[in-house]
């Protein structure tokens, strides 16, 4: 299955997500591609929409490679073998940098605005496809921790053992191209995959709050 862009993600996973059509549910989407894909969803579930915001931590000596990911309160997610292997000094620091970036991404994003609670909540977690994972495990490891009732992560695209890993974490998968051989990075998957700038975020989470 190929997506002419994130918006067409977007809406294809809102078509399958009909049932939570002004459920008592949240979109939360991971920036900043994500947006693009929860923007749609809010839209077509008539739901509000808010962030997650994991960051990466990448190898010391090769910044590309993600040994683990924390999210803005902290929940880590991490290659515990990978981890071992750095200075602790080192990645303990790293995590509380990340952490303080996460936080200053929200504020840049959504300037202060109020958003909506999890508490008792089904938070359904959108981004526009998942690599290795790290990010995506942080963020519903924080979003857990907000107090959803209910955990559904929607994605257009993952590997076969991804999506095992994410059935054993949350309550609902639904991934709308969950191939045995994945096709090796998120991209592959659109036709138009551009990077989506932190105004894109802003502006598409400001139209979606001021409906709200």
């Amino acid at each position: 299955m190929r997506f002419k862009d994130r918006a067409d993600a977007g809406r294809r996973l809102a078509a399958a997500l009909a049932a939570y059509k002004q459920a008592d549910a949240v979109v939360i989407a991971l920036p900043r591609g994500g947006v693009v894909l929860g923007a749609e969803i809010a839209k077509a579930l008539d739901l509000p929409l808010d962030l997650v915001i994991p960051r990466k931590i990448g190898h010391p000596h090769q910044p590309e490679y993600a040994i683990a990911a924390v999210a803005e309160c902290g929940e880590l997610a991490s290659n515990a073998g990978e981890v071992e292997r750095v200075d602790p000094d080192w990645f303990r620091a790293e995590v509380e940098r990340q952490r303080q970036e996460a936080r200053r991404r929200r504020q840049i994003y959504l300037g202060g605005r109020s958003v909506p609670t999890l508490t008792g909540k089904t938070a359904i977690v959108v981004d526009d496809g998942i690599a290795t994972g790290l990010t995506m495990f942080a963020a519903l490891r924080d979003i857990r921790r907000a107090g959803a009732a209910r955990i559904v992560v929607a994605i257009p695209a993952a590997p076969a053992e991804t999506i095992a890993r994410l059935q054993r974490e949350v309550d609902e998968v639904v991934v709308l191209a969950g191939d045995e051989y994945y096709l090796g990075a998120v991209g592959a998957y659109y036709d138009s995959f551009p990077q989506v700038s932190d105004v894109e975020v802003v502006a598409l989470l400001k139209h979606r709050m001021e409906i709200i």
